[in-house]
């Protein structure tokens, strides 16, 4: 039930970061996201928050995920656990570069404030740091949700079905995120790969929920 409830809070909490993050950033070049990050400070605050509750999720799903696989293969329910662990900390580490990019926005005119070329280098250097801190984290959250997917099929403790979208979905992010990752996957396709681990992840932490998950099948 713990992981279920996280699950589905997990989700929440990053539907709403996505939202409130397109709201203080959506400008076209450094120095429009800059100004619109100042206008919406509290925005940007907000979603440092967001991020430490996201990031603490993923703590959280790494270790009941674990207690519930570690039966089936205790190896790869441990690589799993780090690859979500590892999720959840790179997610945490990625908060100070937006600090430093809130600090740039709202200090551009106080006195002492770097040159605007300075500031504009700087700034597109803590987005990109940012931006490749977000793809690793879903890497790293893609192989943990394989592994403990292909545990949950081979264990038979959820339905088959269920087991092989988790796989499938997850599978998919695997081969889609490195080819984001190296500029082949680009546009829109970024965003509909994950809509069949939404459907995946909403329905698992359902059945978690209400269900719960059932003895191992006799080999």
């Amino acid at each position: 039930r713990l992981a279920g409830f996280t699950f589905l809070f997990y989700i929440a909490v990053g539907l709403t970061a996505m939202a409130i993050d397109n709201r203080a950033m959506n400008a076209e070049g450094t120095a429009a996201k800059l100004v619109r990050m100042a206008e919406h400070a509290a925005d940007v605050r907000a979603t440092l928050v967001l991020s430490v509750l996201m990031s603490l999720s993923a703590l959280v799903l790494a270790v009941t995920l674990h207690a519930l696989t570690r039966d089936e293969d205790a190896d790869l329910a441990l690589l799993a656990l780090s690859c979500r662990v590892g999720e959840g900390l790179v997610g945490l580490a990625g908060i100070p570069a937006t600090l430093g990019l809130l600090r740039l926005a709202t200090s551009a005119a106080a006195p002492g404030a770097p040159d605007p070329a300075g500031a504009n280098a700087l700034a597109g250097y803590l987005l990109s740091v940012g931006d490749g801190g977000v793809l690793v984290c879903a890497i790293l959250f893609a192989v943990g949700s394989t592994l403990f997917g292909y545990l949950f099929l081979r264990a038979r403790t959820i339905p088959t079905a269920l087991a092989w979208l988790g796989v499938i979905a997850s599978v998919l992010l695997v081969v889609a995120l490195p080819a984001q990752l190296g500029g082949v996957l680009k546009g829109p396709l970024t965003m509909y790969v994950w809509m069949p681990m939404l459907l995946f992840e909403v329905t698992f932490a359902l059945w978690l929920m209400i269900k719960g998950v059932a003895a191992r099948a006799p080999r």
